[in-house]
């Protein structure tokens, strides 16, 4: 079984489970993959593959370093690379130019989902934290702010994570155990149950639960 595979989200749909229930579901392009570096406890302190996403990339794009590791490898330069752990399986015979496919995923087996959130720039703790703010009306001049966030005399400063103003998504999100519902092999891709974190058409990482 892979430990998982790198693709992109591609959007949601729906489908019909065999109570007769609508189920969402997130369509993820699935691979195809190929290992870049395989590396050992001996050598690297660990046991991982690095898995590169296979695309178009020019060659520009490219920096010195990464064109003499890909060459090494006998591979071609890939974009998107991510590192998985074969703590569970150290003796799995991956090695540099191996390929992982949609294929190597099952229905009904659960997969954690790595995406980026959308970002949605600086917002107030009524969108970021979901305050309910002050009354509309009536004369009231307490709408949309946060309301105290300390005391003055004692303790005189404002407490570690305090729910505040800020930068909202853009931040690293993981679904945990995603049942996988279809997997279309031909077309490199896989449908989850739920959702997954991040706009269409952004990298995700799948790695396996089991």
């Amino acid at each position: 079984m892979a430990p998982g595979i790198l693709g992109k989200k591609i959007g949601m749909t729906q489908f019909f489970d065999e109570e007769g229930l609508v189920v969402p579901a997130t369509v993820l392009q699935a691979g195809p993959c190929v290992v870049v570096q395989r590396k050992s406890a001996g050598k690297d302190g660990y046991e991982a593959i690095q898995v590169g996403l296979v695309a178009f990339i020019k060659d520009s794009r490219v920096n010195k370093p990464d064109k003499g590791r890909f060459a090494k490898a006998g591979v071609e330069p890939v974009k998107y690379l991510r590192e998985f752990r074969l703590d569970d399986d150290p003796e799995a015979e991956y090695k540099a130019g191996d390929r992982i496919l949609a294929s190597d995923f099952k229905v009904k087996q659960r997969v954690d989902v790595v995406g980026t959130s959308k970002g949605k720039g600086f917002q107030g703790v009524v969108k970021r934290h979901g305050f309910a703010g002050g009354p509309s009306g009536h004369g009231s001049m307490f709408h949309r702010v946060p309301g105290s966030i300390g005391q003055s005399s004692y303790p005189s400063r404002v407490f570690k994570g305090m729910r505040l103003p800020g930068q909202m998504g853009d931040k690293r999100i993981t679904a945990k155990g995603l049942e996988i519902v279809a997997v279309l092999p031909d077309e490199n891709v896989i449908l989850v149950r739920g959702a997954v974190p991040g706009a269409n058409g952004g990298y995700v990482t799948i790695r396996s639960a089991e």
